[in-house]
């Protein structure tokens, strides 16, 4: 994660610290057995902090090129795995670390009225990336597709497990998106990003992260995912503009299945 208070223009020190590696909304579905899905996601910070703080890299213009590989396990179940890198002027491209993460879904045979799963993630970022250099979460995710709109929550729990965050317990982070199927192939809608700190004792909202972004899904193929928006910073504490997009393809090792 990045220390994300704009000191230039508030004049404090930063409380909290913001990855923008992966920015993405879980839906409860989960990658088919004898499936591979390689994702490569692409962040840039067009608006952020300018200021090394704590030995911890401004985010200002930096560029995030994350790699995903999940493999399906069975029809509940898939294992993700992260590579993060960073590229900045006067720092050159550099490898920020890496995460594991598992993760489980209600099968369909149980007929629930919403898509539920759960992931956990654990992971480790270089301390100039991150003061919290290890870092476990726990995401529940529910999904609902109601005609063409599309509903998502993830109400993540995070906890550190070295670094000044430790004395924090569990941490609280919602995810959400809305959006609507405009045509078959194009939707759009609205993320919602945040940190609220501790679980018990959220920070001021002028510490708090948040960020909403207007993004679009192209659904050309069962086989690809595309996604990408425009984001904004609705606290101090979050970087003011972020470009994202993910461009995702699966790979199915089961030769009765035809790939396009």
């Amino acid at each position: 994660m990045f220390s994300v208070l704009f000191a230039s223009l508030f004049c404090t020190l930063p409380l909290a610290a913001q990855g923008n590696y992966e920015i993405q909304v879980y839906g409860s579905d989960t990658v088919a057995p004898g499936t591979t899905m390689l994702e490569l996601h692409s962040n840039f910070t067009i608006s952020g902090q300018k200021y090394q703080i704590n030995g911890v890299y401004p985010t200002y213009h930096q560029e995030h090129e994350s790699v995903e590989i999940t493999q399906g396990i069975n029809d509940w179940s898939e294992v993700g795995f992260y590579i993060f890198t960073s590229e900045q002027n006067g720092h050159g491209m550099q490898w920020v670390g890496d995460h594991i993460r598992p993760r489980v879904r209600v099968p369909t045979s149980w007929h629930w009225p919403i898509g539920v799963s759960i992931s956990t993630e654990i992971g480790y970022q270089r301390p100039i990336y991150s003061l919290d250099t290890w870092t476990w979460e726990i995401r529940p995710i529910l999904d609902k597709a109601i005609a063409r709109w599309y509903f998502a929550v993830n109400p993540a729990l995070e906890r550190t497990w070295h670094g000044p965050d430790v004395h924090q317990k569990l941490g609280f982070a919602p995810d959400a998106k809305v959006s609507y199927d405009f045509t078959k192939e194009i939707s759009s809608g609205v993320e919602y990003y945040a940190d609220y700190g501790g679980l018990y004792a959220f920070d001021s909202f002028h510490d708090q992260q948040q960020q909403f972004f207007v993004a679009f899904d192209l659904n050309v193929s069962p086989n690809w995912e595309i996604n990408f928006g425009i984001g904004v910073g609705a606290t101090a504490a979050t970087d003011h503009l972020i470009f994202k997009a993910i461009l995702g393809r699966r790979f199915s090792w089961r030769k009765s299945t035809a790939i396009d």
